[in-house]
């Protein structure tokens, strides 16, 4: 049987390849999204049970639709973002096919050949929209046969999923601190391990921190400061969100430690950098306050003040004389979560679009291989890229340039 040929395939039908579907139907470009499971498939099977969004739904969304049965301030539970890509995906009618997974995709003349368990297609160009959360990255710390339940955070569904004890939570980013909060809700002993970080204000004078992130340009910085390349935010939707102090978590009976180090004998041993760890955090949390207030001075805007926004709590014991080794057996640890998250895969790209470390390269999604484009990448035209609204106009760009190259190669004099 010949193999299909289609104009553009898109790999992924997540946030990344429906936004990248309406940019290439409004071009005019016949394409088709390959998803291998359902659309938005990660939102449904590997997100916790209680999740939702860490940003309100005013704002992360696509511009052409609205969260239906949700205030613009709310934050969407995970099931309902599901939902509203389906929603999208019907609104702009885009070609997708669930349940095909991408096997390989190689150069083929002039084209590539997109090799799928149901058969391969011929494209003249790909445009991978996998995102970056592939594949669970677990530092090599605690040996798998340790006698402790060990689960990542994209398998963790709820308390009742764990045996009965302890919970060391390894990662204090988003996931980390709503998981070892929901577990310290549910009656568990928590102890969470909290390594540098960036802690924004969830609001401040009557904004959330993505308006003020918005106003002040920081959604459109390009490159991301020296050293930040991957840091962690401590931001949550929760609860109708709230700003995430480590201080009120440890007051609530959570016990902090450093960043996880190293395992011997059942001993879990942390970095004496717990301390360091939380101020750094204070740190980005007072400098987006300084930021927001210089902003409101300079434009004369009528917000009120948030004098409470500055005033932390007492530093905990267990930051004053942190734990430096945790005896999981003594302690009652029957169950360790890593919150550490992800890693990519690309070998079945099987083309020239990858850096020696494997990591794609790319300028704005364009990559170095002709013909083959990435969408939904952190950075990969700004800060915002991961998000929904910053892919939408990720993809937009990529778009335009497959449409830009689609008329050079129709040229003929």
């Amino acid at each position: 049987m010949a193999d299909e040929r289609i104009d553009v395939v898109v790999i992924g039908a997540g946030q990344a390849g429906i936004a990248t579907s309406e940019h290439l139907r409004r071009q005019g470009i016949p394409h088709v999204v390959l998803e291998r499971g359902r659309i938005a498939e990660r939102w449904r099977s590997q997100r916790w049970d209680s999740l939702v969004t860490n940003g309100p739904v005013w704002h992360d969304r696509f511009p052409n639709l609205e969260f239906s049965g949700l205030g613009p301030d709310e934050f969407a539970t995970k099931e309902a973002v599901a939902d509203y890509f389906v929603e999208y995906a019907d609104q702009i009618d885009a070609p997708v096919r669930e349940g095909i997974e991408v096997t390989s995709v190689r150069r083929d003349g002039p084209g590539f050949r997109v090799e799928t368990a149901d058969g391969a297609i011929q494209a003249q160009q790909v445009v991978v929209a996998t995102g970056p959360f592939q594949l669970p990255a677990v530092p090599p710390i605690v040996p798998a046969d340790t006698a402790v339940t060990q689960l990542h955070s994209s398998d963790y569904r709820n308390p009742d999923q764990l045996p009965e004890g302890a919970v060391l939570v390894v990662g204090a980013g988003s996931s980390g601190v709503q998981i070892a909060d929901e577990l310290l809700a549910s009656g568990r002993e928590v102890y969470l391990s909290v390594g540098p970080h960036d802690r924004p204000p969830r609001r401040y004078r009557e904004r959330d921190f993505v308006w003020w992130l918005g106003v002040l340009g920081l959604w459109d910085l390009t490159t991301p400061p020296e050293g930040a390349e991957h840091v962690t935010i401590a931001v949550s939707g929760a609860d109708g969100g709230r700003t995430i102090d480590f201080r009120e978590l440890a007051a609530s009976g959570m016990t902090l430690v450093g960043r996880s180090e190293s395992y011997a004998d059942g001993v879990v041993r942390f970095a004496p950098d717990l301390a360091d760890n939380i101020a750094g955090g204070d740190a980005n949390y007072l400098g987006l306050l300084d930021a927001a207030d210089a902003y409101v001075a300079r434009h004369g805007l009528d917000l009120p003040e948030g004098p409470d926004a500055r005033v932390f709590g007492p530093t905990p014991d267990c930051v004053k004389d942190p734990v430096l080794s945790l005896d999981l057996a003594d302690a009652g640890v029957t169950s360790i979560i890593w919150a550490t998250g992800f890693r990519s895969d690309y070998s079945w790209l099987q083309v020239d679009a990858l850096d020696a470390d494997g990591r794609p390269a790319h300028r704005r999604g364009v990559s170095t291989e002709p013909g083959v484009y990435f969408v939904g990448l952190p950075w990969l035209s700004r800060r915002g890229s991961t998000f929904i609204w910053g892919v939408w106009h990720d993809a937009g760009y990529v778009a335009d340039h497959i449409a830009t190259q689609r008329g050079y190669a129709a040229y003929r004099p």
